[in-house]
């Protein structure tokens, strides 16, 4: 299969360009196979900024989706083992050379059989690939990852995509999931408002004036901002109805405050990564109620699959903290996805898992069923009679309401819910 452009799907894609490079590594943390048989363990490295929110997140959803595994037996009768490098991929000042570091010695020193890359650059693909070890990238959505694959298969062959699709994917998916936002409430007027970082804006402006929204106002905004009000009245002032955020990391608290506190007269419909957090309602202290944006329903515990209560509760209970999007989609990669591709290889060696893994179709906590494109990007098909999109792996938009988030995108998981969408009670273009 060819990669799709994301269908019946918001992606949180966007999000995870919240790196750009990686620094500083050396300490190792490892979870030894219940055995203890290091030797004939299953080694899987994980390479990501283990002090960061995310890192570490990332780091315990594959502990805990090991030790799962290993309670029921290992893989092939061998136990899976985690080794981590710190890579500092998300603290400045960024230097690609600790990245760089900390892959190396997953491969050299540590001896790994897999590994999990949070923020996955060209430089990392290059270094796996390079020593022929297969690299599920986690975070990082930047296209060219995946068209290497397409372009020199037998040189990227090792590299898949198992946490979140690619930046043209979200691109085309956003844009479908602000008409359904045009469906529930008539409004055709968007303000963006995004991290400067976060990814191609013309292109974004280009599609959604394209497919007949109008954007009034849009800015970048440096990633140190904490004061959104000059960017509030400023959309508000260009008379916008929809706000379109794309605001990273822990700025996402005083921002939807800003929202609530001034009762700004816009529906806010978009990413905002930390409102999707169980507990954004208790740091925002019931500001965030209206705001609608991106989520994992193993996040919010919107029960997709038959596996998304348990993998949720299984981690708060681990961990006794809420489960992240990427502790999720780690722990699908290291509980799921891998396994079944070893089981049916009925081997770990490389060529023959590539091949299984070109070939899953496994139900995971985040997908009904999980498949890879062509160029081992995640496959989030085209609706069909035979193929509902739904099946496919799936970001919904969630609107918190009461303290609760309620799916609204896509229609057909906010009907599946029971769900309806609800305005702000202050005025707005809603109260006309």
């Amino acid at each position: 299969m060819d990669s799709k452009a994301l269908t019946k799907i918001q992606s949180v894609i966007l999000a995870s360009i919240i790196v750009v490079a990686a620094v500083c590594g050396g300490i190792a943390y490892v979870l030894l196979s219940s055995n203890g048989q290091i030797s004939d363990a299953i080694k899987i490295g994980i390479c990501a900024d283990l002090d960061s929110v995310e890192g570490s997140a990332i780091w315990q959803g594959a502990v805990l989706a090991a030790e799962q595994v290993n309670a029921e037996g290992g893989v092939l009768g061998r136990d899976l083992e985690i080794v981590a490098e710190d890579d500092d991929s998300e603290t400045p000042p960024f230097d690609i050379a600790v990245s760089t570091n900390a892959m190396n010695r997953l491969i050299t020193v540590h001896k790994v059989d897999f590994i999990i890359n949070g923020y996955a650059t060209l430089v990392s693909q290059d270094i796996a690939c390079q020593h022929k070890k297969i690299l599920f990238c986690i975070m990082n959505t930047q296209d060219n990852l995946t068209q290497r694959v397409d372009e020199d298969y037998d040189t990227y062959k090792y590299f898949f995509r198992s946490g979140i699709p690619n930046g043209t994917s979200a691109i085309d998916g956003t844009v479908e999931s602000l008409e359904v936002c045009r469906e529930h409430t008539g409004f055709n007027k968007v303000a963006l408002v995004r991290h400067e970082i976060a990814g191609p804006e013309a292109a974004f402006v280009a599609d959604l004036e394209g497919h007949g929204f109008e954007v009034v106002y849009s800015a970048n905004v440096p990633l140190e901002t904490v004061d959104f009000s000059s960017y509030f009245a400023k959309a508000e002032a260009a008379g916008a109805e929809i706000l379109y955020p794309l605001i990273l990391g822990q700025a996402g608290v005083p921002f939807v405050k800003e929202y609530s506190e001034r009762q700004s007269p816009m529906v806010m419909w978009g990413y905002v990564v930390m409102a999707a957090m169980n507990n954004f309602w208790e740091l925002t202290e019931g500001k965030c109620e209206y705001v609608s944006t991106n989520g994992f329903p193993v996040v919010t515990g919107y029960p997709l699959t038959t596996k998304t209560i348990s993998t949720r509760e299984a981690y708060v209970e681990r961990w006794n903290q809420a489960i992240t999007n990427f502790a999720g989609t780690t722990f699908d990669t290291v509980r799921f996805i891998l396994p079944d591709a070893i089981k049916r290889a009925g081997t770990t060696e490389t060529e023959a898992v590539i091949a299984a893994l070109e070939k899953t179709e496994v139900e995971t906590s985040m997908a009904r069923r999980f498949v890879f494109t062509s160029s081992h990007d995640i496959f989030v098909g085209e609706a069909g009679p035979n193929r509902p999109a739904e099946e496919y792996f799936l970001v919904c938009l969630f609107q918190w309401q009461d303290g609760v988030q309620v799916p609204v995108y896509p229609i057909e998981i906010m009907e599946e819910a029971g769900a309806t969408y609800k305005y702000p009670p202050w005025r707005g273009p809603w109260s006309k």
